[in-house]
């Protein structure tokens, strides 16, 4: 494994996820990489995989979401390529977070999660595929 880079490739199948996850906790942990990193791109990855495996296909082709992580100085880029629909995860729906939650509209908590976890989220729509690029500072967060 180089352990700078991890190129994966998942169906759009949820059961994928786990077997994901697992694979980029272990290049986490070969890179060094504080715990605490680690977690925050896994929740933030399990999210938009989680996003576009479940509402970004509308038929029911097999279809393939390419990842890649690499250690690029002081963050870890995790890089997502994918067919489905097109999707800005930047694009946060408004969520009022102070209503009780049987008043709140379904949907939008993920999103804003991921937006804030990481320290940038960037994306491009590029030959029919999006292309969501996420960075995390590599320092430990107390």
């Amino acid at each position: 494994m180089d352990e700078d880079r991890i190129d994966l490739t998942m169906a759009n199948d949820l059961g994928e996820l786990p077997g994901i996850a697992e694979r980029i906790d272990a290049f986490c942990a070969a890179a060094d990489v504080e715990p605490g990193v680690a977690y925050a791109v896994n929740l933030a990855l399990d999210e938009l995989l989680t996003n576009i495996v479940s509402y970004g296909y509308t038929d029911d082709e097999a279809h393939n979401v390419e990842i890649a992580v690499r250690r690029d100085g002081g963050a870890l880029i995790v890089t997502i390529v994918d067919d489905s629909i097109e999707f800005d995860p930047r694009q946060v729906p408004e969520t009022d977070t102070d209503a009780p939650l049987h008043e709140r509209d379904p949907g939008g908590l993920g999103l804003l999660l991921v937006n804030s976890m990481m320290d940038s989220v960037d994306y491009r729509r590029e030959g029919g595929r999006n292309v969501t690029v996420l960075t995390k500072g590599l320092a430990a967060e107390d």
